[in-house]
């Protein structure tokens, strides 16, 4: 089972919803959030990379950064910007792109589903990533960017939500500056039970995207357990702000691959070792050529497509990991022949979302690199399959979209 409680949300006042919400702080640089910044003074950019207030130079982890992270906050509800809801409710969050909507319940899971494996991850953190949004929640006393979770289909849930959508009016409704459409309902009287109830039923729930800032939103519940030895379990730091969306409503974008170099090989040399591993065959058409099906990729290289169809035996069928693609071309291409091992930290690589389409892996390779590689997407199938086998994904193998929007629906922890 797990435990999702409903709590108080502090939230934008009518009309700001809009100027408040910002992309999460992961996906852009400090010198990209300042300019999405200027003219924008409500932006919750302004809280979640709060750097773009101080001096250019600064370093992004120093104190000051965190503490004007919180002064930003604490004037903006001071002002009426921010309110906090006078009791505890689920919310509903709605994201549309391109014709296809996806509903998630706004809750708060647990922080022992997460230490008891209840809540499942597929990705290694990094101790500096964790440590800055430590920093983070624990300065501003709130989790402020949800967690992306998902759960396996739930009829009784989604009737649930839809029954909830069907009969009230959105809290906020608007499109963003990048055409996603954003809905929020509230969730409250008989329903709340309903759905806490629904939960306890749920056996797993899975992280989508927010590895980092869920495991730092749980150790700083274990660090105010720490400095509150009598805790009895109910305080708000003992939860965490997530969105959990039906795995059936999600959708993976492909996650590609740039190299800066062919580890001095040739472009017929490097097409040839290829081929020890591959199907090869240059791709002739007019369209841009992405991978139709799994194991099935996509290679620019010298201003040609080439399409590479994997052989029998490049993977390991009853290794979840081994049989996903981004595996298969590790295993098979950037360290036996590139010599990228680690792609976590080798710079001769590089990642670009699906959301920037195949023209952007031919203008990396006309730039700053050497070869492109287009991938078919992972599923959430893959996902749940390595999660539930207590396995790890690869490095850059998921590319969720659209977005979450931050500075919607913050919790704070007391």
């Amino acid at each position: 089972m797990t435990r999702v409680k409903p709590f108080k949300a502090l939230r934008p006042a009518a009309g700001f919803e809009k100027q408040v919400a910002a992309l999460p702080y992961d996906v852009m640089t400090s010198a990209e959030a300042r300019a999405m910044a200027v003219d924008a003074p409500y932006s919750f950019l302004h809280i979640d990379k709060a750097e773009i207030d101080l001096d250019e130079g600064i370093d992004p982890y120093d104190a000051a950064v965190y503490a004007r992270a919180k002064e930003n906050l604490d004037r903006m509800t001071a002002d009426g910007i921010f309110i906090q809801d006078p009791k505890p409710r689920f919310y509903i969050y709605m994201l549309t792109m391109d014709g296809k909507s996806q509903a998630g319940l706004v809750g708060c899971p647990s922080i022992d589903d997460y230490l008891s494996g209840s809540i499942k991850k597929h990705e290694l953190t990094r101790a500096e990533k964790e440590a800055d949004r430590i920093r983070h929640v624990d300065v501003l006393d709130a989790n402020t960017g949800p967690i992306f979770l998902t759960c396996r289909p739930q009829m009784e849930l989604s009737a649930a939500m839809q029954e909830c959508m069907d009969n009230s009016e959105p809290l906020y409704d608007f499109v963003s500056d990048d055409g996603i459409g954003h809905k929020i309902w509230v969730v409250e009287g008989n329903a709340v039970a309903v759905i806490e109830k629904i939960f306890n039923d749920i056996d797993a729930l899975y992280i989508a995207d927010g590895h980092h800032r869920c495991a730092s939103a749980v150790r700083v519940g274990m660090k105010r357990r720490e400095e509150n030895p009598a805790f009895g379990g109910e305080e708000e730091y003992n939860s965490f702000l997530a969105v959990i969306f039906p795995s059936d409503q999600l959708r993976i974008l492909d996650y590609n691959r740039v190299v800066r170099d062919l580890a001095g090989l040739s472009a017929d040399e490097f097409i040839e070792k290829l081929k020890e591993a591959f199907e090869v065959s240059e791709y002739v058409g007019e369209d841009l050529p992405g991978p139709r099906r799994k194991h099935e990729f996509s290679l620019f290289l010298e201003e040609k497509w080439y399409v590479l169809t994997a052989k029998s035996g490049t993977w390991d069928d009853s290794d979840p990991v081994s049989r996903l693609d981004v595996s298969i071309l590790q295993n098979n291409v950037f360290a036996p022949i590139l010599g990228i091992n680690d792609p976590r930290t080798d710079s001769r690589i590089d990642f670009v979302g699906g959301i920037r389409g195949l023209a952007e892996l031919e203008a990396r390779t006309r730039s700053d690199m050497k070869a492109a590689f287009a991938l078919y997407p992972t599923t959430m199938d893959d996902l749940m399959d390595i999660a539930d086998a207590g396995l790890i994904m690869p490095p850059k193998s998921t590319w969720f979209e659209p977005k979450l929007r931050s500075g919607l629906l913050i919790h704070k922890l007391k």
